[in-house]
């Protein structure tokens, strides 16, 4: 009997796996950063075309719930400060969250959240302030996707923007397993009025961007793109600066971004 129970003992611990394999974790932490030669955001250079230093933090699980904050410096406000009253604002901080999945194993991916753009600073009595709530949500089908966003509220400054909206139609094609041609298009479309005069009439445009960005080792990427936007001489007048330059002219930017 003894015999028996040692050799089926035995047998038991043999059949055992060397050592047992956790559970992946559902929670996923990452964050990014990078250096771009300026910001450009929709078209427009956030920064004067002066370099942006740029980086987030984004919590993800395994249920698709997803929230996350990403900051950059920025001069816009405080460059037109008799314009937006914004005497000191050099930082965009932007917080979100939603959901995001597949559509079964039909290959179509989807994304819906709620999106916080932050600017901190101080400005004149009487100016509107230039934070913005949009909600969004974006399709998305092996290289190609399209996201909507829509504003809750005034819109980046400009008064009455509520119903403000972006569609942004965006194809990251594979050339090889390192090199990524980045395409994209832009509308912008303002709601609302000031004073009479709307808002779509002096601040809606549509931009374009063509790129490309290469994935080097330790999750490092280099790239370059070239962006512009389509606008007639009223929008062109509103994105151009007190100094003179205009905003919303085409662009070169080059950066180097990590992930971990």
């Amino acid at each position: 009997m003894k015999k028996t129970l040692i050799a089926a003992t035995l047998a038991n611990l043999l059949a055992m796996p060397a050592f047992a394999e956790e559970p992946a974790s559902p929670h996923t932490f990452t964050g990014n950063v990078g250096l771009f030669s300026q910001y450009v955001f929709r078209g427009i250079s956030q920064t004067n075309e002066d370099v942006a230093l740029q980086g987030g933090f984004d919590y993800s699980h395994a249920s698709g719930f997803y929230i996350g904050t990403w900051a950059s410096n920025i001069s816009w406000l405080s460059d037109s400060e008799t314009i937006t009253g914004y005497r000191s604002s050099s930082l965009e901080v932007d917080v979100y969250g939603g959901f995001r999945g597949a559509f079964g194993d039909s290959g179509f991916t989807y994304d819906i959240g709620l999106l916080q753009y932050v600017y901190p600073g101080s400005r004149g009595a009487g100016f509107v302030k230039a934070d913005t709530t949009e909600i969004y949500g974006a399709i998305g089908w092996k290289f190609l996707s399209a996201k909507y966003s829509y504003s809750l509220g005034d819109t980046f400054a400009v008064n009455d923007a509520s119903g403000t909206w972006y569609l942004d139609l965006q194809a990251n094609y594979p050339i090889t397993e390192t090199l990524t041609l980045n395409l994209h298009y832009g509308i912008q479309e303002f709601s609302g009025s000031n004073a009479g005069v709307s808002n779509d009439s002096i601040a809606s445009y549509e931009d374009w961007k063509i790129g490309l960005s290469y994935a080097l080792p330790q999750s490092f990427t280099v790239g370059a793109y070239y962006t512009d936007t389509s606008m007639n001489s009223a929008q062109k007048a509103f994105y151009t600066n007190t100094s003179g330059k205009f905003l919303g002219d085409d662009q070169y930017v080059v950066f180097l971004s990590k992930t971990f």
